[in-house]
């Protein structure tokens, strides 16, 4: 697609390694906005984040490449812009439009199938604002979504709302459609509902509809918290979180409890569909099970020096704590020092072995949006207060969901930390394509034989699972029975930084 003279086509772009598209979320903007440089257009989903899209040009929207709930190719049009100084009017584009019946749409415009007669503004009923919020013309916080993070205030300028100022267009039959749920973007005004029948729920994006309809909600049951009531994504979220009333419950005939919220099948069974973030995770896993001959080995270890030597350190140091994820990052940062061979992939293409020069260490969290690994870069520069401090900061941005997709790729080792669910073992699955996984079990009291006599100790289970085309078992062993041994000797790091 080429742009009109004048005006400059901004193509979705490249928002990390292997995503070649994205899902529109919601727009902050509408045709006939000012935008300035670096401003964000556009929230949009990937497979791997929540990303806000700022834009590189400063004009007048004159065209939105696509609706809430629409997936987008990177390099494709994403927002048109045109200088302040020649930028077109878009109701004027719109009547050229709809006279030449193209049929194109303009977001927010119809479709251009109407008379060519001129419109009547509809009038406009002014939402009072709700006790204890801010009035109709200030922000409307919103309750956290889903991955944790507060969720966006909804934007004065919604994909589908009319442009500020002016009445909005619409083909026959069209005004006051719940796709549109007539609200305006600027003035945060809603149409009236028809006289002797309910109004119709307001929602803007197509994403909620979806949503609403696979978890068996009905819109008209939930109180929007956007602008002039519109109801959105995070309050369609917090509806599913919510235990389901009875009326969900007899939509469902002789449907368990747990079914409540996911779309019925039939004789009781269910369908989750498997898409998202979900669906990458699933290609990534198989991928990794499918190429990658993984082995697993592992050993139980007396954690209790580690603990003592963690209580030391921040008693010392009180305001800046060290946790006992850093010190085993710490350690496994020492193995990879002596044991580089873990610290690698296999390039299947060009039938190689590639050593990386850098530790990138990817911490497994689990997220609302499911397992994510995060990755820390070169952590081996990094001293154990700042690599406490790393961990902590991208963990937790994790699971509200807003680091930015190149955090979230490129690792060379994994550490997982799956005692936290209150188990002692595993067998993880290797992330694809690094050699390497090590999984920590959880921290018990369990009787131990120290110094020939029988004492109550704090154990834990480590594990390794290695790519066993990078190494034998002995590379493998060697490396595990380090990461041991300085778990239970902390003073063994010292010979080793």
């Amino acid at each position: 697609m080429t742009a009109a003279i004048g005006t400059r086509d901004f193509l979705l772009p490249d928002l990390g390694e292997g995503l070649s598209e994205a899902e529109i979320v919601e727009w902050r903007v509408a045709v006939g906005d000012v935008v300035t440089v670096d401003q964000t257009v556009v929230e949009v989903e990937t497979a791997k984040a929540v990303v806000d899209v700022p834009c590189p040009y400063a004009g007048r929207v004159v065209a939105l490449h696509g609706a809430a709930g629409e997936v987008r190719p990177v390099g494709q049009p994403l927002i048109t812009i045109a200088a302040l100084d020649d930028a077109p009017d878009p109701h004027a584009t719109y009547r050229e439009e709809e006279r030449a019946g193209s049929g194109n749409v303009l977001i927010g415009y119809g479709t251009g199938h109407g008379g060519t007669g001129r419109r009547r503004r509809r009038p406009r009923l002014a939402l009072a604002p709700e006790p204890g919020t801010p009035n109709a013309a200030g922000p409307v916080p919103g309750p956290a979504s889903a991955s944790g993070s507060p969720a966006p205030a909804a934007s004065p300028a919604l994909a589908g709302s009319a442009h500020a100022g002016s009445p909005a267009p619409a083909s026959p039959g069209q005004a006051g459609s719940p796709a549109l749920g007539g609200v305006r973007s600027a003035d945060r005004t809603a149409e009236p509902a028809p006289t002797g029948g309910p109004a119709a729920p307001l929602v803007i994006s197509p994403i909620v509809r979806r949503l609403a309809k696979e978890h068996g909600i009905d819109l008209a049951s939930l109180r929007g918290t956007g602008p002039g009531g519109v109801i959105r994504r995070a309050d369609l979220d917090a509806a599913v979180a919510a235990p389901a009333p009875a009326a969900r419950l007899a939509a469902v005939p002789d449907a368990p409890v747990a079914h409540v919220g996911l779309a019925p099948a039939g004789d009781g069974d269910t369908v989750i569909p498997l898409t998202g973030i979900r669906k990458v995770i699933a290609d990534k896993l198989s991928r990794s099970r499918r190429e990658i001959p993984e082995v697993t080995i592992w050993v139980d270890v007396d954690a209790t020096g580690l603990l003592e030597t963690r209580a030391a350190i921040n008693a010392a140091t009180p305001d800046a704590p060290v946790s006992i994820l850093a010190l085993l990052a710490r350690i496994c940062l020492s193995g990879l020092r002596r044991y580089p061979q873990l610290n690698a992939h296999v390039d299947t293409e060009a039938q190689r072995i590639v050593q990386s020069a850098g530790v990138h260490l990817g911490i497994a969290a689990q997220t609302d949006r499911g397992l994510v690994v995060p990755v820390v870069r070169d952590a081996q520069r990094l001293t154990t207060r700042e690599l406490a401090a790393a961990l902590a900061e991208t963990t937790t941005a994790a699971r509200a969901g807003t680091l930015p997709p190149a955090r979230l790729t490129g690792g060379t080792f994994t550490l997982n930390n799956y005692g936290v669910f209150g188990v002692d073992g595993s067998t993880p699955i290797i992330n694809h394509p690094e050699a390497a996984l090590l999984g920590v079990g959880r921290i018990v009291d369990k009787p131990w034989v120290v110094d020939g006599q029988l004492a109550v100790r704090k154990v834990t289970q480590i594990s390794l699972t290695f790519d066993h085309r990078v190494c034998d078992g002995g590379v493998a062993g060697g490396f595990l029975r380090h990461v041991a041994d300085c778990v239970e000797q902390p003073a063994l790091l010292v010979a080793n930084v």
